[in-house]
Order: C-alpha cells, then structure tokens, then sequence
C-alpha cells in the first residue's frame, strides 16, 4: 500500500515586501517576514505531499517559503529523527515524524494574464508535488475560442426573438493541470490534479467611460438594484468558469485517468458552481421516469436504459473529500471560511470514483481528511488583524492510500 497527502491552501496574497498588489495594500519588510514564517510553519504542519495553492502573486515569495519550510523540517528531522545507528530508527513513529523536502524541482506556477502594474496585480496559481510531475504542467486562463453561453426562449414565446447569451473570452484566473507520478510497488500511478481559484462573490461593478470608479461601488450612495447586479455578473462569471473547469475533468474522465480537483470555488459543496464541477447525482431508478421523448403517460425509461444512463452520470461524477469524511467520522461540521458570522466551506478537494474503496475500477480510497482553521475568526476575534498576515483560508488535506496492483 502507498500512502499520500494532497493538499488545497489559499495563502491570501503572497507576495514579497514593499510591493503593491492592490490598491495601497502591500506588506513592509517586517509584516512579510511574519507571514513567510506563519506559511512555512503551515505548509510545515500540513507536509503533504502534494499543494494547490492560491493567491500566489510572486514566484520568489513562494519559493522563499518552501525553503523555509525544508530548513525547518530539516531541523525538526535532526532534533526528533534518530540516525540509522540507532537500533530503533526504523520504528514507524519515527517514519511519521521525519519530514521529506520539497526542494526546488516540483513545483509549476501559473501567473495570471491579466498581472499589471503595482496596484493592479492578479494573483495566479500553483502546484507543489514531492513526486514531480509526469509532463509538463497546463494552464489554461486565456480560452482559445470565446465562450457563447446561450439561453433558451421562454416556453410559449413566439417568433425568432434571441433569449440572449453570456460570453466569457478568458478565465478571472488561470486553471493549473498536472500530472502527478505517485510512486507505488507496482509502478508510478498517474493522477491527474486541477487547482483552480473560482470567481469569487465579490460584486463586479461596471465603471462607465470617463469615470474614475463605478457608481455602485459608491457606498454612501448606496444602490442596492445596482450591487445586486454586480453580485449577479459575479455569479455568471464564476459559474461559467466553473463549466470550463467541468469541461477540462471530463476530457481526463473520458482518457480513463484518475482526477482530483481541488482550490479555491468560493462557494459551498452544495453550490451551483460546485455542482457543475462534481457533475450531477444519479437519480435512484430511472425506470420511474417519465421519458424524454414520451407519448403517453406510462412511457418511462426501461430498467436497461436506467443501469445505462445511471452508468453514463456516475462515470463522469466527482466525490467530495468533505463528505466522505463527514459519513465515515462524527463531524459534522468543516469550514475554511468565516465571514460575518457565517462559517463555510468554500475551499474543496473533489476526487473521480478511482478513490471510492468499493468501486470496481478503485486504485485507493480516502483515509483522513484534515483541516486547519484554528487561525479563521469572523472578525470579531482579538487575533483578527493577523489576518491580514495569515490566510483568510483554512487549508484541507486528504490523507490518500493507493493500492499496488497494475497502473495506467
């Protein structure tokens, strides 16, 4: 049996010191070096095996904290390791307690298209493996044809009148595919991993020509028609990207390859744009439904066509590593977002039915599932500046275990 870790960490606006990214916010040297430290000391805690980390504004910054993490893990290793002398070194508490390096060779970034000037940053993506990769990291942000989403006429409209459409020629921010070689006795197993970071909820605000800000941006006019407006352009956007992502997992799917998705949705396990991303659950027994081409009342799929099209869903499905923890353990409650009083999960890992232990096609399944959220408040905390240090983000882990047969 192999066992890995792979992990989802939003950094919250990783960037080096004295360097604007929005708007008069950047860190002085003193605040940097605070959050460096607190990264490496997660990024430490977490030592999974495999990252997907959001936020990410500069390469440098980010390398920084692996090797500051590595260093810290090799002195841990020298104070609680005992070396091969030791005839008790092989025991298996010390197998766990031993920190394996990053080093420099595993890591992929994807810096946003749409980076401009101090001020005006976009922040991008990465991908951290122990194992390396198994080709060259994709990125896909800038799409190679727009993307036309149209909408149907209402039913009982007449007439040729268009319903409208919402294009989209480029992603708010990059998606970032690898291929990851997890090691095993019977050969490297290819898993394909996405780390994505969805639109997020905050309003987008049309600023007119000429203009210096949007008028709905104006808080003490404030125009509830209007925010609710851009709150709903932000939700097209993040949905859309979302199908994009969904497109991209079913390529993978349909090659026959094991998938994990995992990042930033902004948005909860039971969102639309989550749902686009897992695919839809099978309904229990089809043979109850009214076909789709039906003549008459009693005209319902066959049970051959149910076994098939339940198949065809569940095939393409993804499972969330929240919920499968929650049905195994006696939580009943993960978040990695607290905001205004509300606590959720916005942060997720999915995984294809390869890591479901009673799936014909398993290659492992989900042991553990971890979260480190100590650090989130709602604001009202006495800790809450720090945040602005720290991550705004709880960072999630699935503890992995493959099994060592034959791999694609």
């Amino acid at each position: 049996m192999t066992r890995f870790t792979i992990a989802s960490f939003n950094v919250k606006n990783l960037i080096g010191p004295d360097q604007e990214y929005y708007e008069f916010q950047s860190y002085t040297p003193e605040e940097h070096a605070w959050k460096q430290a607190w990264l490496s000391d997660q990024l430490l805690t977490m030592d999974a095996d495999i990252v997907g980390f959001q936020e990410i504004f500069d390469e440098d910054a980010l390398r920084a904290v692996i090797a500051e993490a590595d260093a810290e893990g090799a002195a841990s290793n020298n104070a609680a390791v005992p070396d091969p002398s030791k005839r008790y070194h092989r025991k298996a508490i010390f197998r766990k307690l031993a920190y394996t390096p990053y080093g420099t060779g595993g890591l992929a970034v994807a810096p946003n298209v749409l980076d401009g000037e101090p001020g005006q940053r976009r922040p991008g993506v990465a991908i951290l493996s122990r194992f390396g990769f198994a080709e060259d990291p994709e990125v896909l942000q800038d799409l190679p044809e727009p993307l036309d989403i149209p909408f149907s006429r209402l039913r009982g409209t007449e007439g040729d009148d268009s319903a409208g459409f919402f294009r989209i020629n480029r992603l708010s921010r990059p998606i970032l595919k690898a291929r990851v070689p997890i090691p095993t006795n019977g050969g490297d197993q290819i898993i394909t991993v996405f780390n994505c970071h969805l639109k997020s909820k905050l309003g987008e605000h049309i600023t007119p020509n000429g203009a210096d800000h949007a008028p709905a941006a104006d808080l003490t006019n404030y125009d509830p028609t209007a925010r609710a407006l851009g709150s709903l352009r932000a939700a097209l956007r993040r949905t859309a990207e979302a199908w994009v992502l969904r497109r991209e997992i079913i390529e993978e799917l349909n090659a026959g390859r094991p998938v994990m998705v995992l990042g930033d949705f902004n948005d909860s396990e039971h969102s639309v744009s989550s749902e686009i991303i897992s695919g839809e659950v099978p309904f229990k027994n089809y043979a109850w439904m009214l076909r789709h081409d039906a003549k008459h009342r009693a005209d319902r799929y066959s049970d051959a066509e149910n076994d098939q099209i339940r198949e065809d869903i569940d095939r393409v499905r993804l499972h969330s590593a929240e919920r499968l923890f929650v049905r195994k353990s006696a939580r009943d409650m993960v978040y990695t977002s607290a905001f205004g009083g509300v606590f959720e999960s916005i942060d997720q890992i999915y995984m294809s039915r390869h890591f479901l232990a009673d799936h014909k096609d398993s290659i492992g399944e989900m042991e553990y599932f971890s979260v480190l959220n100590d650090h989130l408040t709602d604001g009202s905390h006495p800790e809450a500046p720090y945040n602005k240090l720290a991550s705004d983000h709880g960072q999630i882990m699935a503890h992995m275990v493959l099994g060592d047969g034959p791999h694609r």
